[in-house]
């Protein structure tokens, strides 16, 4: 069979897109009207991998610019009939900026957007740049072109800058600037953004001093006919003074946040003001102009600056870092002066956790009983999620209010208190990098040994006692609780035949959900004054006395994140079962002191007939699970506090190299405290 041969497309290059298009036939003039062309154009020069390029070089297109006059007089008459009178000003007060204080509504807006992408006015030059520049990482070339020859682009299409003729261009900049700060001083003066600063509640609002000052600058462009103020202008440098003073005022609003906790309202309010105050920031300096040549260089600045907001405007993972950056802090914050409690230091420390490990062991292995028990209840899947949740909640709660501890609570807890220390180091800079992450090697061997200790408590306690207490219950009743449950509860360890490892893992991502509930409950009482209201509350204070008052809200400061936290974890541990069956799903959850005293519940319950691989693969598994339980729940909580302080993630490589420096010194310290 023959086949016939077709003629090659020409290639997609430069050459071939000047000839086809602005050769003799003038093919441009029936699409004068449409973006195909310079869409085509800006593909041809895009580059297949933005990010590993190190320029973006413009020779070629500039040398056919250069060379052929008529190439270079229509491309230039095809852009300049693009973008004629084209509005941008929405651009510059829109894009890239939050749009609603409501931080779901700003995530579903953006999504949908994304999908289906919003397509403004024709008359807009948000239209060109949504069909031109449509990629998301075209900024990024675009900033890695030789400025050189963007102004070499800029004088051959002879592009005009925005100061000159009808100056339509500078005063939708001058509007731009006008309407942000408008709605700066109007966001700024809320009352949940004022009382965040009370720093500022008797001095002048320097939001209001900014739109004032901007007046008298903007009197200046256009009423007097002026195209630009140059730097050294007393009402552009007040205008720039004022600018960053505001900039201070929602800086010191977001750093009071740790006196005064936060809203995801407020936290939201205070993000809008501070994105458009660095709008502000970019756009200002354009209105200053000290030699003719930056007039030029002011226009190209704003042209890339458009094509930036544009592309960021519905960039959805800068939203949620920015949105949850604070209130993350805020959370870690409080875990991490929680987690201090459970660093142990010296010898009296270490075995003062052992202690309070042990009452933990032992309170669990009493709910290792109920459970069983529970189990042989004939109820629904409803009934046995909510029996099985109040018996963890009730427990986990008295454990917390009892001062003892369950061990894989502490990594959650501690993973803060060990950021605090590296962050605390990195700000040091005279300091080298070793020595800055010797004190946070120093202090994870602290959480280290302090986690063992705890393990060992909770294991070698909760073993005896859930074996001590099956066996008193069938002395008095003549009743082996575990007869017809102990292969399950042994089998259910095995990391090999069963789904420990994934259960395990399941209960550490509870575990980091239960420090994060402590710090959320935490910052919203703070934020909403709670436990002043208490100590205030005149009934209270009437019935109570002013004393107790004050003992009941300091003891609610004190306990009431903790209980609200461990309640949480009991209804999670309890209800996964249930949900799995409901789902069809084989989920469930393991927990180290948990199976330590199952284990002893499935030995008697086996007469102790229970074959050797059967009993090593179930203390196997208890091993297994304590470890993943350890580090599902602390590297959740360490990826939380390196992102709450904005400290990458590629530091942990440094930050694992000093660990493990460190251990190779002094081995011991992460098991056993120093002698001295």
């Amino acid at each position: 069979m023959k086949f016939r041969k077709t003629k090659d497309k020409p290639k997609n290059n430069l050459a071939n897109f000047f000839k086809t298009n602005f050769d003799e036939h003038n093919l441009w003039e029936y699409k004068a009207e449409e973006t195909d062309l310079l869409a085509q154009l800006v593909n041809i020069i895009r580059p297949k991998k933005p990010k590993l390029v190190h320029s973006v070089d413009l020779g070629e297109l500039l040398h056919e610019l250069k060379e052929n006059a008529k190439y270079r007089e229509e491309l230039s008459q095809y852009i300049k009939g693009l973008i004629k009178d084209k509005k941008f000003s929405n651009i510059l007060t829109d894009a890239g900026i939050i749009s609603n204080a409501d931080f779901l509504f700003e995530v579903k807006r953006r999504l949908f957007a994304k999908l289906i992408p919003e397509q403004p006015e024709k008359n807009t030059l948000e239209y060109i740049l949504n069909q031109v520049f449509f990629v998301k990482t075209d900024p990024v070339w675009i900033d890695k072109i030789p400025p050189q020859q963007i102004e070499q682009l800029f004088d051959l299409l002879q592009f005009k800058p925005i100061y000159d003729e009808s100056k339509d261009q500078l005063t939708e900049l001058i509007f731009a600037i006008e309407v942000n700060i408008h709605r700066i001083a109007g966001r700024a003066l809320e009352h949940e953004v004022i009382k965040m600063v009370p720093e500022y509640e008797n001095l002048e609002s320097p939001f209001l001093a900014f739109q004032r000052e901007f007046g008298d600058v903007r009197e200046k462009l256009l009423d007097k006919k002026r195209d630009y103020v140059t730097s050294d202008d007393l009402d552009y440098k007040q205008l720039v003074l004022l600018q960053q003073q505001c900039s201070d005022y929602v800086k010191t609003a977001f750093k009071n946040s740790e006196k005064f906790g936060i809203s995801l309202h407020v936290n939201q309010t205070l993000l809008r003001i501070r994105q458009q105050l660095e709008r502000l920031q970019t756009l200002l300096p354009l209105l200053a102009i000290d030699a003719p040549e930056e007039a030029k260089k002011h226009t190209i600045e704003l042209a890339k600056d458009l094509i930036s907001y544009n592309c960021d405007k519905n960039n959805i993972r800068k939203l949620i870092n920015e949105s949850t950056q604070l209130l993350s802090y805020e959370v870690t914050q409080h875990t991490a002066r929680t987690g201090e409690h459970y660093i142990t230091k010296g010898r009296k420390e270490y075995f003062r956790m052992l202690w309070a490990a042990s009452g933990g062991g032992f309170i669990v292995a009493i709910l290792c009983i109920i459970k069983v028990f529970l189990s042989k209840m004939d109820t629904s899947a409803f009934g046995q999620a909510f029996f099985y949740s109040m018996n963890y909640s009730l427990g986990f709660i008295t454990i917390y209010l009892l001062g003892f501890t369950l061990a894989t609570k502490q990594p959650a807890m501690t993973a803060s208190a060990l950021i605090s220390a590296l962050e605390a180091g990195r700000k040091n800079d005279h300091m080298p990098d070793a020595e800055k992450h010797k004190a946070f090697a120093e202090l994870f061997a602290r959480v280290f040994r302090s986690q063992f200790i705890a393990f060992v408590g909770n294991v070698f306690v909760a073993f005896p006692v859930a074996l001590l207490g099956i066996w008193l219950i069938d002395i008095a009743f003549d009743y082996n609780l575990a007869l017809t449950k102990w292969y399950h509860l042994i089998h259910d360890l095995n990391p090999i035949d069963s789904l420990s490892i994934f259960h395990a893992a399941i209960a550490g991502g509870f575990l980091f959900l239960s420090g994060i509930i402590a710090g959320a409950v935490a910052n919203r009482d703070k934020y909403q004054h709670i436990y002043y209201r208490i100590q205030e509350h005149p009934l209270l204070k009437m019935s109570l006395g002013r004393v107790r008052t004050e003992k009941l809200a300091k003891m609610y400061e004190k306990k009431w994140a903790g209980i609200v936290s461990n309640f949480w974890f009991g209804i999670f541990m309890g209800s996964t079962g249930a949900i799995g069956i409901f789902l069809g799903l084989n989920i469930d959850i393991r927990h180290i002191t948990f199976a330590s005293g199952n284990l002893a519940l499935g030995l008697y319950g086996a007469n102790w007939e229970v074959s050797d691989e059967l009993l090593f693969w179930g203390i196997f598994g208890i091993g297994i699970i304590g470890a993943v339980n350890f580090l599902v729940s602390f590297g959740l909580s360490m990826g939380l506090a390196f992102r709450s302080r904005n400290i990458p993630i590629s530091e942990m490589r440094q930050v694992a190299a000093s660990v493990w420096s460190y251990f190779k010194k002094r081995p011991w310290t992460f098991f056993f405290p120093p002698l001295k």
